[in-house]
């Protein structure tokens, strides 16, 4: 769930995101009552499938557990911090810890993809790459290869976790080399563009950051 990207509707000023800290399996209880309280609120979900012998469920479960984001609203902390299954609002020192605005837009966006999302351990060094085309354009993050599989890791530095989205490796250009003396990821991302060719090794064998 996700509100009005304004806080000011006069000035259209953005007001900063923040996070919640919530007790275990009580995200979606505290997104919704907060939104029924009249506040910004973002809840990102997945889903994902439970499978026992006889049966499959299909869930949808908070990307990151324990946490809900909110945009402004700081002036109205009793109503946050007396809602059911709130434990307290992320901070650093005695201020409250602001979400990049990049960020929570890079997640709202996948949210809005047909892209397959999940959460991933929190990633923080690696070839930093830019998506180039389609519906998550201009979306940065670190490009990671299992097996023949792409996937783009997006994180909330604030909360140490990532998520993961598959994407075309062809759909990206490198921002910024882990290592600028090796150009190993550049390479590859211009020799996926093309189908490989006599005594060329095609991507599935190329390297690239691994998770």
């Amino acid at each position: 769930m996700l509100g009005p990207l304004t806080d000011n509707a006069e000035t259209g000023e953005l007001s900063p995101w923040w996070a919640l800290y919530t007790r275990h399996q009580h995200e979606k209880v505290v997104a919704d009552t907060l939104s029924a309280k009249g506040f910004d609120v973002f809840l990102p979900l997945y889903e994902s499938v439970r499978r026992w012998k006889d049966r499959q469920k299909h869930l949808s479960l908070p990307l990151f557990p324990c946490y809900v984001f909110v945009r402004g609203g700081l002036d109205r902390r009793l109503p946050i911090v007396t809602t059911p299954g709130v434990h307290m609002i992320l901070s650093r020192g005695d201020k409250v810890a602001i979400i990049p605005e990049e960020e929570i837009q890079a997640i709202r966006l996948t949210m809005e993809s047909n892209f397959q999302v999940e959460p991933h351990p929190f990633l923080k060094c690696g070839d930093r790459v830019r998506v180039t085309c389609g519906s998550l354009q201009g979306v940065e993050g670190i490009l990671v290869r299992k097996k023949n599989v792409f996937r783009l890791i997006l994180s909330v530095e604030m909360l140490a976790q990532s998520v993961a989205v598959e994407i075309n490796a062809s759909d990206v250009e490198l921002v910024t080399p882990a290592n600028p003396a090796i150009a190993e990821t550049s390479r590859l991302l211009t020799s996926i563009a093309a189908p490989p060719g006599p005594g060329r090794r095609g991507v599935a064998n190329s390297a690239v950051s691994s998770a």
